[in-house]
């Protein structure tokens, strides 16, 4: 049996605006470093013990799970990161404010843009500076490989080979994996590894700072479920 623990990271400073973050590499605000030290608490008070760590290449991922490994003093476990477990890319809506884009073009169509499984939001041009594809970090990636937009289903499309490839193996080899990433691509990892619909997916929330915690088979099935809190 291995253990994996899913946290979406704190709050950041973008979520504490009431802005679409996206890819935009937005720092956590002093509530989301309280959050990813408590999730740590939790893991600690829990006796969670991880061999292998994942996070995207977002500092708000990134700084809630250093956050919540040093509270459980596991910081020096392997860590990996990639680009595959970042946010949704809400192309052009990213660093408006989700009130303001609502008033623009009417709150029927947001509400579709940020809850639709497979509709996509209004595409960011390659030329604009917030371009992924101008960011150092992706630069070793195929241009074709960048999103100009996402919803959770092309979100969970490059996900899921992240899971296959590196996160499976590790659990099917019985090591304990703790996952630091965000709400959308953690919505996608959820919907594949529990078997959500595409409907019953949309009314899934992922709150904030609080590790989620699976025991897993030989077969990659989920025995149990378990929401870390201050009662356990």
């Amino acid at each position: 049996m291995a253990k994996l623990c899913l946290i979406r990271h704190g709050q950041s400073e973008w979520n504490l605006e009431n802005k679409f973050t996206g890819w935009v590499d937005v720092d956590l605000s002093e509530e989301g470093v309280k959050q990813a030290k408590h999730a740590g608490k939790l893991i600690a008070d829990a006796g969670l013990e991880f061999d292998q760590a994942y996070t995207s290449v977002l500092k708000r991922a990134i700084k809630t799970l250093h956050y919540a490994l040093d509270e459980s003093n596991q910081l020096w476990i392997p860590e990996m990161k990639s680009w595959r477990l970042n946010e949704r890319h809400y192309g052009a809506l990213q660093g408006h404010n989700k009130e303001r884009a609502a008033e623009k073009y009417g709150p029927d169509q947001v509400h579709i843009w940020r809850r639709s499984y497979d509709v996509l939001p209004p595409l960011l041009s390659a030329d604009d500076e917030g371009s992924a594809t101008k960011d150092r970090r992706y630069a070793d990636l195929d241009p074709r490989a960048i999103p100009a937009g996402e919803n959770l289903k092309t979100t969970l499309e490059r996900v899921i080979p992240f899971w296959q490839d590196e996160i499976a193996p590790k659990l099917l080899d019985h090591k304990n994996v703790i996952v630091a990433a965000h709400g959308n691509s953690l919505r996608a990892l959820t919907k594949y590894i529990e078997g959500i619909s595409d409907e019953d997916i949309m009314d899934v929330e992922i709150a904030t700072g609080d590790p989620i915690v699976y025991d897993i088979d030989e077969n990659l099935n989920i025995v149990s479920k378990t929401k870390l809190d201050e009662n356990r």
